[in-house]
């Protein structure tokens, strides 16, 4: 890197480090301070010192950088030595179909996070509903609202969030994305500040789910830069849901559904929770890509309804709470 190669200032004639080299020597720093990805972190943050798309690094391995690129690249790497996130250093993060703007305000999106969306979008597509309302808990950069909207152009979306700053990094994804029109972002805790009057056709959160014990075993990447106030929650983790899955039937129109992203050990809490509050059928788990519990989802079941238990219900419960006592499932680090 840049002292590994660039001409100095006051005549120093050493060779011009290449993209191959630089790559080599930046990706073992970075492997050195316990990446799990020490080659894709010098990619990306080579091509973004380079001013490249990634692909363009592969084209041309010999191409020589010069004295402001590399150290640009240098001063990417020592902060990933520092362990702070790449999309930190980026600015931004991939998530499903679209790029959105983070920083350190906001929770980084996460692939499992991909999964909740999936299961909103087969949910909406089955409505019978011209233009969908959905409800955004905790919206913080927007990546579920913002990809449920960009990907299903019938949907309109609420977005909250209790801090105001995260909704500042929402609104430039707004605007960055061209929703403007389909999207909307409000200020409020949970359902507490909502307009009175509004139904939802779908409400859905990644809510914090983090305990302080949890948090604190986390890897530094995480717990080091991420805010807290994103990751953390009381009452063994389960603060959020026992605030949102009770009160959700009132937000929701008849037969609207819920849907929530949970810690992969907490399915069964979780789950309990959805069953003890009567106004619920159809709950479901779906597992992320990596086979892991990672979101429950059911329909509002109208007033009056008797709350029994569906067969499918009982089956679900019972899956999980399988999983639970055989310890099938390892509780992951960012859980």
């Amino acid at each position: 890197m840049a002292g590994d190669g660039v001409k100095g200032a006051a005549g120093d004639t050493r060779r011009a480090v290449t993209v191959a080299e630089a790559l080599r020597a930046g990706a073992a720093k970075i492997e050195a301070a316990h990446s799990q990805s020490p080659r894709l972190d010098a990619e990306l943050l080579l091509a973004e010192a380079l001013g490249l798309r990634r692909e363009d690094l592969f084209a041309a391995p010999e191409r020589a950088l010069d004295r402001d690129e590399a150290a640009r690249f240098e001063a990417f790497v020592r902060r990933r030595q520092k362990q702070e996130p790449v999309a930190y250093i980026l600015g931004r993060r991939a998530f499903r179909t679209i790029e959105l703007e983070v920083d350190d305000d906001v929770l980084i999106p996460r692939p499992e996070t991909e999964t909740l969306v999936e299961v909103c979008l087969e949910r909406l597509a089955g409505l019978d509903v011209a233009e969908p309302l959905v409800l955004d808990i905790g919206t913080g950069s927007g990546a579920i609202a913002l990809a449920l909207a960009a990907e299903n152009p019938a949907v309109r979306v609420i977005g909250t969030d209790v801090h105001p700053v995260p909704l500042d990094v929402a609104r430039r994804n707004v605007r960055a994305l061209g929703l403007e029109d389909r999207m909307s972002l409000l200020a409020g805790d949970v359902f507490d500040d909502l307009p009175p009057g509004l139904r939802f056709d779908l409400i859905v959160s990644n809510p914090p789910y983090v305990t302080p014990e949890a948090l604190r075993r986390l890897r530094v990447e995480v717990r080091g830069f991420e805010p807290y106030v994103a990751l953390r929650a009381g009452d063994g983790g389960m603060e959020f849901y026992r605030r949102i899955v009770p009160q959700a039937p009132a937000w929701l129109v008849p037969g609207g559904w819920l849907a929530v992203e949970i810690a992969e050990h907490k399915a069964v809490e979780v789950i309990t929770e959805f069953v003890a509050v009567g106004r619920y059928e159809q709950i479901d788990v779906r597992d992320d890509l990596g086979g892991l519990p990672r979101v429950v989802v059911a329909r509002e079941r109208a007033a009056g309804v008797a709350p029994s238990v569906s067969r499918a219900d009982a089956a679900a419960l019972e899956a999980a709470l399988d999983d639970a006592h055989t310890g099938a499932r390892p509780v992951a680090p960012d859980g």
